[in-house]
């Protein structure tokens, strides 16, 4: 994050008195856990995420579901987010279910797979309008958003350890993501990062932005 933004998180969280104690992950990212993610063994995986595939795959018929493309994600944001679940970080009672019987290695595995698969195809929207793309490039500064670009990069690539890739993903899916984060029923965000972006931006926004980056193609 550029370092005038990194002031502005600070000066934002403490005026609302946002600091909290409370970790939003059980997950450390030391050497030795991106290690461990980084071996993960894909053609493991490949046989566990048969399971996932009912609701995860990156067919037409699953196009229009509530549940998230995994496809290209990075490992690292893959295996936390199934650790969050495990921990009760994040909370969604199908996945919540699923990975109480995942171990460690299981979500490495799994997340090594999804990793290396391509990105669905992107579903272009409409002209998305100039503000949007301001947002996305620039932020705005009059609120305190930093630009989505900084974290997700330009392309909606995401970046590799927890940010991800927004590319191709299902506009549901982000716009009810980012509302849950506006509403603080998701709060697995490290630094609250998500929590204070959307809290700052209204619902139009929010939906245009999912629309945006689900026709971007990486």
């Amino acid at each position: 994050m550029k370092k005038g933004y990194v002031f502005a998180w600070i000066v934002l969280v403490a005026a609302n008195g946002q600091i909290s104690a409370e970790p939003s992950t059980q997950v450390a990212w030391t050497p030795e856990t991106l290690r461990f993610v980084k071996n993960g063994d894909a053609e493991r995986g490949k046989e566990l995420a048969q399971a996932c595939e009912a609701c995860h795959a990156a067919t037409p018929e699953n196009a229009e579901s509530e549940f998230p493309y995994l496809q290209g994600q990075s490992a690292t944001y893959l295996y936390k987010q199934l650790h969050d679940y495990k921990s009760g970080s994040r909370s969604n009672e199908i996945m919540v279910g699923i990975s109480a019987g995942l171990s460690d290695q299981d979500m490495a595995d799994v997340s090594a797979w999804y990793s290396r698969q391509p990105l669905p195809p992107a579903k272009k929207a409409d002209e998305v309008p100039d503000t949007i793309r301001k947002l996305v490039d620039r932020g705005d500064g009059t609120r305190i958003v930093a630009p989505c670009a900084v974290c997700h990069g330009s392309a909606g690539q995401g970046q590799t350890m927890d940010t991800p890739v927004l590319a191709a993903q299902k506009a549901a899916y982000l716009e009810q993501t980012m509302l849950a984060y506006k509403s603080e029923a998701r709060r697995n965000d490290i630094y609250r990062r998500m929590r204070l972006i959307v809290q700052q931006l209204n619902d139009e926004e929010i939906r245009q932005l999912a629309r945006y980056y689900a026709g971007l193609e990486r």
